[in-house]
């Protein structure tokens, strides 16, 4: 049985110190892991159409002004130019944040939604950025790309409202430390597109050759249950079933395992009024 460990409150001044440490030290790592990164960005398609998927813009969140979601949308608009067209080649690495760098005001960047290690938000430069990661994150798993790191939400901070994917299906992201990164283990080039319509973040793979197969994504095993020191945690596990060209089921594979701390009690708030 998991136990979600008690969280655990840091000064001010430890926090700083720790986020520059993990900041650093992903930048040494950028230099010295002997990963390929891609970089290249193509504004030709590639031919084959592998997955796409799309997101709204603007949801109504419990406390949460509008202002910083329409700020998001400019924050999504800078950030989607420099991975758009993005092409991984075989043995090739993205990296979310390095194709990106740190979201700053000289860049454009205005401050959206952030949300905190205890749970809570607040305004901070390139809040939204998340929906880009998790949107990524949720395409890749209809893909043969490997996701050779990815941070899960340490809150569930939101009630569920119109949720079309499982719990969990995200992908968290904090410059830099917290990066997503791609692997393509693959003889063929896969190329990331991604685009903001007037209401909707769109994406998808595209790949030298068309995919053989299928994925459907599921959870299993979800539950919300009490912690040792009060509160509830949510938990899931993600599987991906493959089907080939004829609809047969040919695999039924472990993708992860989540577990949050639910900032909201789940047996009370059921609506986001």
């Amino acid at each position: 049985m998991y136990i979600e460990k008690k969280p655990i409150k840091r000064s001010k001044i430890r926090s700083i110190l720790g986020k520059k440490y993990y900041i650093y030290r992903r930048y040494l790592q950028w230099c010295i892991t002997g990963k390929k990164f891609a970089k290249n960005l193509s504004s030709k398609k590639l031919e084959h159409k592998i997955f796409e998927h799309n997101t709204p813009l603007l949801r109504k969140l419990k406390n949460v002004e509008m202002w910083m979601q329409y700020n998001k949308i400019t924050n999504l608009k800078i950030a989607a130019e420099k991975i758009n067209g993005i092409l991984i080649r075989p043995g090739e690495t993205f990296s979310y944040w390095k194709l990106i760098g740190k979201p700053t005001y000289k860049k454009g960047y205005l401050d959206g939604m952030v949300l905190c290690p205890d749970g809570t938000f607040k305004p901070g430069v390139g809040g939204g950025l998340c929906q880009l990661s998790n949107l990524i994150y949720w395409m890749t798993l209809h893909t043969p790309l490997t996701v050779i790191e990815r941070y899960r939400h340490s809150h569930d901070v939101f009630p569920d409202v119109n949720r079309t994917q499982p719990f969990g299906s995200g992908a968290t992201c904090v410059y830099n430390y917290f990066d997503l990164q791609i692997y393509n283990p693959t003889k063929d080039i896969y190329q990331l597109n991604v685009h903001l319509t007037d209401s909707d973040l769109v994406g998808e793979w595209r790949s030298t050759n068309p995919l053989l197969y299928r994925c459907e994504i599921y959870e299993k095993d979800h539950s919300m249950t009490p912690s040792y020191w009060g509160g509830y945690i949510r938990n899931n596990k993600i599987y991906r079933k493959v089907y080939n060209l004829q609809n047969e089921l040919i695999d039924d594979q472990f993708i992860t395992e989540n577990h949050a701390i639910m900032v909201y009690n789940p047996f009370i708030e059921s609506n986001m009024g």
